[in-house]
């Protein structure tokens, strides 16, 4: 299946010491973000990704362009602006918890992303887009732009798939964060919230709250993030019911644990599985993603998630 995935890959700089950002003095270079993690992830499992996005005519878009290739994702809807830089972000190492991060994205070339963008794109065979909250707040051209790709998705009939993946320091305000993506939710087939952020776009205390609020407005699909109590997995008019997470003997970074997840779930339903089997695939990623330090170098093979699958545990 052709899966289109739109966002923003960014130059990943990890500090090579425990410590605070400002004190870091050396840093590994990878790629990072959150849509690249989720289309590394099904290309590792044998899908057809596709990456719409936009990068600088800089280096720094150079190898961003050349680790999409290498991860066997495809980069035909990959644009270049010589004129604007390519995003780049910090991240700290951390010994327990989510390392400190810092963004240098403002007037990206993917912030340049716009409507007139997407009607470039030659949709034809693609069955499936996912998109998240993060591009939506980047600029008011890259909300225009998801949007408009949304739209044309609708038209083609794709199943369309959405993560808020809330970052709040990119927005105006919460209230702007919170209408904007739940309008966009909206066109969504399936939602895939965690359920502290599920909680703030809906205002409801429990996952099924939640999963209940994103039915009435239209998706037949939710499943809900909750962290080391695994996740709960709602079909409308269907199955629903909690799964455990997997245990992970040595959390190394929680940093892609969700978008391991997403590329779970999503292949899973894209290979006719179904939402119970989709959320199990979902943990199991998400449990492997944790043990590695990168945001997605553990996203597995096939062969790999099966073994974890098998034995309960990573």
């Amino acid at each position: 299946m052709r899966i289109i995935m739109m966002g923003e890959p960014m130059g990943l700089f990890i500090s090579n010491k425990v410590s605070a950002l400002s004190d870091a003095d050396s840093f590994s270079c990878s790629v990072a973000g959150a849509e690249f993690n989720v289309a590394t992830g099904l290309s590792r499992l044998g899908h057809e990704a596709l990456y719409f996005t936009k990068l600088g005519g800089d280096p720094l878009g150079v190898k961003i362009r050349n680790a999409i290739k290498a991860n066997g994702i495809l980069d035909d809807f990959v644009l270049t602006d010589s004129e604007e830089i390519t995003g780049l972000m910090l991240k700290g190492k951390t010994e327990a918890g989510d390392p400190e991060i810092a963004y240098y994205r403002r007037g990206s070339a993917a912030s340049k992303m716009s409507a007139e963008d997407v009607d470039t794109l030659d949709l034809s065979g693609c069955e499936w887009l996912h998109v998240t909250g993060i591009t939506p707040a980047v600029s008011a051209s890259a909300l225009g732009a998801v949007e408009r790709l949304i739209e044309r998705a609708k038209g083609e009939k794709m199943f369309i798939s959405f993560d808020p993946n809330l970052r709040r320091q990119l927005w105006q305000s919460e209230a702007i964060m919170i209408e904007t993506l739940n309008r966009i939710a909206q066109s969504a087939d399936l939602i895939l919230p965690g359920i502290s952020e599920g909680g703030t776009l809906t205002g409801k205390e429990d996952e099924q709250g939640i999963a209940a609020f994103y039915h009435d407005r239209g998706a037949r699909m939710v499943a809900v993030k909750l962290g080391d109590k695994g996740a709960f997995f709602s079909e409308k008019g269907g199955e629903n019911g909690h799964l455990p997470a997997f245990t992970v003997r040595n959390i190394v970074d929680t940093v892609g644990a969700g978008d391991g997840f997403a590329a779970g779930v999503i292949s899973a339903l894209a290979e006719g599985l179904s939402l119970k089997e989709a959320t199990r695939r979902g943990l199991a990623i998400g449990a492997i993603q944790i043990t590695h330090v990168s945001d997605n170098e553990g996203l597995p093979t096939r062969a790999g998630l099966e073994e974890i699958i098998k034995r309960g545990f990573c």
